[in-house]
């Protein structure tokens, strides 16, 4: 799995990640059901974590500086 995820990117997507995760679970436990945001917030945790985002892939996109 090559790395297509740049510093600046991993960065955001982990940040806002947990963001949308916490609001997720908080608002889902007040009963309001917004689970769907806590997914998203997973995806892009795990995305920013491991460098990696298949829809960069599908689309031959990379946020990462050649080496």
């Amino acid at each position: 799995m090559e790395k297509n995820v740049g510093k600046v990117d991993r960065i955001i997507r982990v940040i806002l990640g947990i963001v949308l995760i916490v609001l997720g679970l908080v608002l889902q436990l007040s009963g309001q059901g917004f689970w769907w945001l806590a997914l998203i917030g997973a995806v892009l945790l795990i995305t920013g974590l491991v460098s990696f985002c298949g829809l960069y892939k599908i689309f031959g996109i990379s946020t990462c500086k050649k080496e």
